[in-house]
């Protein structure tokens, strides 16, 4: 098995090394600045149809590698100025220097170029950071503008998690620097959850995929987030402060070689958290630290060193709760009495090393070497006493809403003692080489994991003072056995996984272009072998993008292939928690058909995206969510199937400011032992909405709101078989809306005296979550009456709450 495997990687390697040579780059380099020739930073310089792009540092300097010997267009935006476009063809190896003066817009506002936020050529779209610090969210991240992208979908805005076209979160890429990044294991809540890995402050870029993605893309089925850290050219900073935590970075040069990129974030959202129905102390505590440094030995040779450390920790001594729910012809209420506590801690550390070589000016050489390591607690002994009551609805009743009728008493005890320790190790090697019409890309990988769990944790439920289940009865027994206590649930193992996997991919883009259409393709084939499992994968992939050169700007395309995901620790850990030998890789034939479409509308630019998609999964792991716990089944004995359409309209509906709106139709089921069943993601319809606007004459002031909504997700009783699962939670329905004013922006003048010159730009915001106080189903808690009938009792997310937030850059 492994000469296959050395076979086969070097064959890939071999296919590389076939690479015809590059295609030439050249330099652009320069100065933007504003009428009083006063630098402005952070302009955004991009090359239109190319990924990437360069923002000026803070005396407006910059410099853009771009393509050589072909046409380009060159694009310089940033808020309250004029966009300025320009064509240039530039010879192999010039440096062309740029002093571009921007013209103040007289609305004061962001004029955007919608054609340069999507990469055409690919099904990635490319999200403008910028974008981060306006949405209004819990968590103030880039997930959360994910979550607002056609074909995702989430249902919980107290974690970052978000399900792509039927899949779940562990089916998710996401990179940071060309470097995988992991979420914690043993999450099972959003009030747990904290911090995601991503700094907002320190990304550059950001491109996201739903579907459809290359081959040079790693080993999941669902999506791809690629995200880029800043390159610092200057001294810079930013931080803010709000009722939810405080973040803070600080980015520049030590010499001309040397730069460095530090950002800090302390979020503690227990404020936010003593709106739960489950009132008790919250003592919630995230605080992470990332660092980028990068070293220019030459022009050509350059290491980079990303770190960060992240402790979160989750205290909760719950005390009561009340929870009304049901119709309004049939209500009921809850009330639970707690004794204990739940005490929980995730820390983790990675640290990547990056080598980029650049031997000639047409190959792109990138050596990597990362460690990732997580120690993981989850301890918890809960004891509960609670009231079932039947309420009175008759309006004309004096004792509306008030207990009528006790249906029953009960208690649940709660215990844990769950631990995780886990370390993955990666060595990876990428290259690209262009000529011409084509660019080749290939990669070979090697990752060795160490994952060991323990895991001690059971539930014991009492109905009316009996326990359940309830032993056989013995009255009048002179000799009644002495039978143990059954628990209505009990898990205790320990297991232990140690593993390598390898993997390679090549791939190949072609550009076409003439008089009538421009087309590109891309092929490629990637390949992996687990030794857990001993299984060898293939996976060949293809895109094809047409562009007709018709008056309306329009742009088709197709793309497809296998899409293999082998199991991660998570999935080989069934529901009694033992290791599942021989488990084998869900894999998905996808095919992806889309287009955009750019036009006008009340003189102002609009795009419009389309995507039709299926995906025929095989070797499916079945598996329920209960929150955000995902409890996999440890067996291949499904298969199943996911289709839908997305579509996505953004530009300015505000004229200068750009918003969007997403909406999804989507199925996804599974067949099991013959039956057709809902996935636990079958999410039928989702629409999303990010609008901003702002106060005529004055810009400074902007509103932003976020709009969400999602039909139900399928569930059913615990310990149920996945038939069972067949009942709808209600829909998800989310407002959250923004107000800030601006005190200190590009207009500002400031004496020399005056400690606030230091800053570039100022906001001072309030936030309102959940607008109109709309009750919204995560999950539910299972109670049983007297009579043995069970209740499904909503465990509800947050309810309206405010934020108050100041932000800085300087």
């Amino acid at each position: 098995m492994k000469k296959i495997v050395q076979h086969t990687l070097s064959c890939l390697l071999w296919l590389a090394s076939l690479s015809v040579s590059a295609q030439q780059t050249a330099l652009l380099f320069g100065r933007i600045t504003d009428a009083d020739q006063q630098g402005i930073v952070n302009a955004n310089i991009t090359v239109t149809g190319i990924a990437g792009g360069t923002n000026t540092d803070k005396k407006g300097n910059f410099e853009l590698s771009v393509p050589a010997e072909k046409k380009i267009t060159v694009v310089i935006t940033f808020i309250g100025f004029e966009t300025v476009s320009m064509q240039m063809e530039l010879k192999p190896g010039e440096r062309k220097e740029l002093r571009q003066t921007l013209t103040q817009t007289s609305t004061s506002l962001p004029s955007i170029e919608v054609k340069d936020q999507q990469l055409r050529t690919n099904t990635f779209n490319r999200i403008d950071p910028k974008s981060i610090t306006l949405i209004p969210s819990a968590n103030a991240g880039i997930e959360d503008l994910i979550k607002t992208m056609p074909g995702v979908s989430s249902r919980n805005e107290l974690s970052s998690t978000y399900s792509v076209r039927g899949g779940n979160y562990d089916e998710n890429l996401v990179f940071v620097n060309d470097i995988e990044v992991y979420r914690p294991f043993l999450i099972r809540s959003g009030q747990q959850e904290g911090l995601s890995f991503l700094n907002p402050d320190l990304v550059s870029s950001i491109s996201f995929s739903a579907g459809g993605f290359d081959a040079k893309y790693g080993d999941k089925m669902s999506s791809v987030l690629d995200i880029k850290y800043k390159r610092p050219a200057s001294f810079a900073g930013s931080f803010d402060v709000s009722l939810l935590g405080a973040n803070a970075h600080v980015e520049g040069m030590i010499t001309k070689k040397f730069s460095y990129l530090i950002g800090a974030r302390y979020k503690t959202n227990s404020y936010f958290l003593k709106g739960l129905d489950t009132k008790g102390e919250y003592k919630p505590r995230y605080f992470d630290v990332q660092t980028l440094f990068n070293y220019e030995f030459s022009k050509k040779f350059e290491l980079s060193l990303l770190g960060t450390y992240s402790a979160n920790s989750y205290k909760l001594i719950p005390q009561t709760r009340e929870t009304s729910f049901g119709t309004v012809g049939e209500a009921y209420k809850l009330t639970i009495f707690f004794d204990g506590q739940e005490v929980d801690s995730y820390q983790n550390w990675l640290a990547a090393l990056t080598a980029n070589w650049k031997p000639t000016p047409e190959l792109r050489l990138k050596f990597t070497g990362s460690a990732y390591q997580t120690f993981e607690n989850e301890t918890f002994d809960v004891s509960a006493e609670y009231w079932l009551g039947k309420l009175e609805v008759n309006q004309g009743n004096n004792n509306v809403g008030q207990v009528t009728e006790a249906l029953g008493v009960g208690a649940f005890l709660t215990h844990a003692r769950n631990y995780l320790d886990g370390t993955v190790f990666n060595l990876e090697h990428r290259g690209t080489w262009e000529k011409g019409i084509s660019m080749a890309q290939w990669g070979i990988k090697y990752q060795h994991e160490y994952f060991h769990y323990v895991i001690n944790e059971w539930e014991m439920q009492d109905s009316a003072g009996y326990s359940l289940p309830r032993p056989l009865d013995s009255l009048g027994s002179q000799t009644p056995p002495h039978d143990s206590l059954l628990l209505f649930d009990a898990i205790k193992n320990k297991s232990r996984e140690e593993s390598n996997r390898y993997s390679a991919f090549f791939q190949n883009t072609w550009t076409f272009k003439n008089e009538k259409n421009d087309i590109a393709l891309t092929a490629g084939l990637r390949s992996m072998y687990w030794d857990f499992n001993q299984q060898i994968l293939f996976d060949p992939r293809v895109n094809i993008s047409f562009q007709p050169h018709w008056k309306r700007d329009v742009v088709f395309r197709v793309s497809g292939g296998y899409y293999s995901q082998p199991p991660t620790f998570r999935e080989i850990t069934d529901l009694r928690g033992n290791i599942v030998q021989g488990l084998k890789a869900q894999r998905a034939i996808q095919v992806v058909a889309g287009s955009d479409l750019y036009f006008s509308a009340w003189g102002r630019p609009f795009k419009f995206v389309g995507e039709a998609y299926y995906k025929y999964i095989t070797n499916l792991i079945p598996y329920t969510i209960d929150n955000l716990k995902i409890r996999y089944y440890g067996t291949n004995d499904a298969f199943g199937y996911a289709t839908g359409v997305d579509f996505r309209v953004n530009g300015e509906f505000v004229k200068g400011i750009e918003s969007w709106a997403s909406l999804s139709i989507m199925k996804t089921e599974e067949n099991i032992n013959g039956d057709w069943i809902p996935r636990p993601t079958d999410q039928r319809v989702n629409l999303s909405i990010f609008f901003q606007d702002y106060i005529p004459h004055y810009p400074s002031w902007r509103m932003n709101l976020t709009l969400y909504y999602g039909t139900g997700l399928p569930f059913g009783p615990p310990n149920a078989t996945k038939s069972q699962q067949n009942l709808r939670m209600p829909p998800y329905r989310r407002v959250d809306i923004g107000l800030a004013k601006q005190i200190i922006g590009a207009s500002t003048k400031f004496s020399k005296k005056n400690p606030f010159r230091v800053f570039d730009s100022m906001w001072i915001s309030l936030e309102v979550f959940n607008l109109f106080q709309l009750s919204n189903t995560v999950s539910y808690l299972w109670v049983t009456d007297i009579n043995n009938q069970q209740y499904a009792v909503p465990n509800y997310l947050t309810p309206r709450q405010f934020n108050l937030k100041l932000q800085a850059t300087f």
